[in-house]
């Protein structure tokens, strides 16, 4: 069976500028490529592009579908030092799940939300 071998998230952001420079100076993100519109970014393996959307609804206004990924990480917890030292907003702060997973989730500028896990030993 042919195997999915990498993942990119396209996201719709009100402000390009504002959401790229979130994603590098919060998050770590680098930047990898700029075409007009569109600022394509990357940290480890997962990969983002982000669409300059003026007009779009933000994702903070749609509680109930606003998150986007869940990302396996190596390190949840000082990943999730490293975020709250840069004041990202935390949605969930870091726990240790029933299933077996050490989690956290943040908030973009955009009401996106993003969930962080590192399987527990």
């Amino acid at each position: 069976m042919p195997e999915i071998i990498s993942s990119t998230f396209v996201l719709a952001v009100n402000d390009l500028e504002a959401s790229k420079r979130f994603y590098s100076d919060k998050l770590g993100f680098k930047e990898t490529l700029r075409v007009d519109g569109w600022s394509f970014l990357s940290r480890g393996a997962c990969k983002l592009r982000l669409g300059h959307c003026p007009e779009a609804q933000p994702m903070s206004k749609c509680q109930d579908h606003s998150w986007f990924a869940y990302l396996h990480v190596q390190d949840a917890t000082n990943l999730f030092k490293e975020f709250v030292s840069k004041n990202v907003e935390i949605w969930h702060k870091l726990a240790d799940k029933p299933w077996g997973m050490r989690e956290f989730a943040i908030v973009t500028p955009d009401g996106h939300r993003i969930v962080f896990g590192e399987k527990i030993a």
